[in-house]
């Protein structure tokens, strides 16, 4: 995974708020720029040029006096008049270098414009709190000090403007996100749906939000009704097959019953079982307990009562054991399906339990030969007999043991996984599912 793919947001609200704010914050960048280069420095340069051919008036006058007391008596009343505060000589406050604050957006084009307009001028000062402009001339009689309100040099507030943007920026991102919200739930509930389908639970759902959104939330919900009918009439068209099937089969067995005994009676007995524990088999196979609804479920007792009946062993439980949603009968059959397995091919059978975040662990675990590794894929198939030194479905099956646990996992959203134990050397199966 990329470095970008780690920061970007997986998540669809989150994919959606960014396509959103990045344009916003976009156009603002933008925008800022080229208000604050234009426009605010442009009219900021303006403004600053006229209070310097103000003072550079007063210069003038200054330097024309003959001397210090005439050029004070001189250049007094027109200062005031123009609204500049003359001191002659300049007093301790003069500034002696350029200063200005770290944030100043137009102190920079002030101090140029000044300097560019005013060759006597030594110092400028933006820092003073009550926003007045402090200068420092050189003239024939001195050092000169001269105080003009910063108002007449650059606009009032100016980040009134982009504080107003930003608040209008972030007004609208929240309604526009708001709205957008709205059309991305149905999204979210569909996929909730779908989810819960695949995990062998039906939850209520009604399509909703733009008309695409409706159109595949109807698309679902016929496909759902499509899988449940067929599953319905897949389960009771194999209910009259399976008891077509045992009738025959009952009546060759009481017909054998009170048939002598001998070695051939006793070996058809023996074929009529078989082909009964493989009907039985064949229909736990197609049916899957379909039908079966999904409930909170103690998995624990679930477990623990599979170990009690087959002779394995409970050996932990990992994690918080809480209830888990699922087809309790099904599991059953699954788990003493692989407990079967194990037990054809081992002395020692061992069941744990793994709760974790999103999904939950069955393990079966035994002490036989194990499956090789390039065949585990193989022993998943529906009427599979492996001829190598372990067959996981040989005895009283037909190749459908690990068939039919794989089937149950995956329509509770989750698989069926082979390895091998580290504890006991043989076989580890891992039931996943889906929490």
């Amino acid at each position: 995974m990329s470095v970008l793919q780690r920061i970007f947001p997986r998540g669809l609200y989150g994919r959606a708020a960014l396509i959103l704010i990045v344009p916003i914050l976009a156009i603002q960048l933008v925008f800022s720029t080229e208000f604050i280069q234009r426009f605010y420095e442009d009219v900021t340069g303006q403004m600053t040029q006229g209070v310097a051919i103000d003072l550079a008036f007063l210069m003038d006058e200054i330097a024309a006096s003959p001397s210090l007391e005439a050029a004070r008596d001189r250049v007094t009343p027109l200062a005031t008049a123009l609204e500049i505060t003359l001191t002659l000589p300049a007093g301790e406050g003069a500034p002696l270098a350029d200063r200005k604050n770290r944030i100043d957006l137009s102190g920079d084009t002030i101090i140029s414009t000044l300097h560019s307009r005013l060759p006597g001028l030594v110092a400028v000062d933006l820092t003073r709190q009550d926003r007045m402009v402090n200068l420092r001339f050189d003239s024939p009689f001195g050092p000169v000090q001269a105080e003009v309100s910063r108002r007449r040099m650059s606009a009032a507030n100016p980040h009134q403007l982009i504080v107003l943007m930003l608040f209008a920026s972030v007004l609208l991102t929240v309604i526009a996100y708001y709205f957008l919200r709205r059309q991305l739930r149905p999204i979210t509930k569909l996929a909730e749906a779908a989810e819960a389908f695949g995990k062998g639970r039906s939850v209520r759902y009604r399509p909703r939000g733009a008309l695409e959104v409706r159109a595949a939330g109807r698309a679902f919900l016929d496909m759902r009704a499509r899988i449940e009918r067929q599953i319905e009439q897949r389960t009771l068209m194999l209910s009259g097959v399976s008891h077509d099937l045992r009738t025959p089969l009952t009546r060759m067995r009481l017909a054998l019953s009170l048939m002598p005994e001998d070695p051939e009676v006793a070996a058809l007995q023996a074929d009529v079982m078989q082909m009964e524990r493989m009907v039985d088999e064949f229909l736990s196979f197609v049916r899957g307990d379909a039908m079966e609804s999904s409930v909170p479920t103690d998995v624990v007792a679930l477990v623990r009562g599979v170990a009690d009946r087959t002779g394995a062993v409970l050996a932990g439980v990992e994690g918080p054991a809480e209830p888990v949603m699922m087809r309790p009968q099904a599991i059953v059959r699954a788990v003493e399906n692989l407990v079967g397995n194990a037990q054809r091919f081992g002395k020692r059978v061992e069941l744990r339990l793994i709760f974790q975040e999103r999904s939950l662990r069955i393990v079966v675990e035994d002490d036989g030969p194990g499956i090789p590794a390039d065949r585990r894929e193989e022993a998943l198939r529906p009427f599979t007999r492996l001829e190598a030194s372990r067959d996981p479905n040989r005895g009283a099956g037909v190749g459908l043991g690990l068939s039919i646990a794989s089937d149950i996992a995956l329509s509770h959203g989750g698989a069926l996984r082979l390895s091998e134990s580290e504890t006991l050397g043989g076989l580890r199966v891992d039931l996943v599912i889906a929490r």
